[in-house]
């Protein structure tokens, strides 16, 4: 996937680059503790991650996603494999939040030793990946499942 979801643009044969972002769902109307993530630097370095925890040996982040068939639809409109994404689901598909938790760990310790992985983008997506950490504890803590949405801003 590319670093920005691209759409046709409205009155043309051109595409546009659209801004998306992961964010984190946890399971019941309210789990008791802030779940907000910010997830647009996650987003625009989704390929350079998942090859990164593929080498690492921990589940890629887009492995907990959990797509409807719209954002199937988008994220193969904008010329991704099929074979990059799991099946749409009508209904949430629930991971387990330490292997989450494990996959995020993984990934901050990495680009803390190494820095430069990511170039100019690693503080932003180190940050971001410690929201999920924070998300992800509260979680364990509280005994419910998540899983990654996409989101186009």
């Amino acid at each position: 996937m590319a670093n920005l979801i691209v759409l046709p643009d409205a009155g043309s044969s051109r595409l546009k680059p659209m801004p998306a972002s992961l964010f984190i769902v946890v399971e019941g109307e309210d789990p008791g503790f802030d779940i907000f993530v910010n997830g647009h630097a996650l987003a625009r370095n989704e390929d350079a991650l998942d090859r990164l925890a593929t080498g690492l040996n921990v589940s890629p982040l887009f492995s907990f996603l959990c797509a409807d068939e719209e954002s199937v639809a988008i994220l193969l409109g904008s010329g991704a494999e099929e074979t990059e994404f799991r099946p749409f689901h009508p209904q949430p598909r629930w991971f387990e939040p330490l292997d989450g938790l494990l996959t995020v760990q993984i990934l901050l310790n990495h680009l803390h030793y190494s820095p430069s992985t990511l170039g100019s983008e690693t503080a932003a997506v180190f940050l971001e990946l410690r929201e999920y950490e924070r998300v992800l504890r509260k979680t364990v803590e509280h005994g419910l499942h998540w899983h990654l949405e996409l989101s186009l801003d």
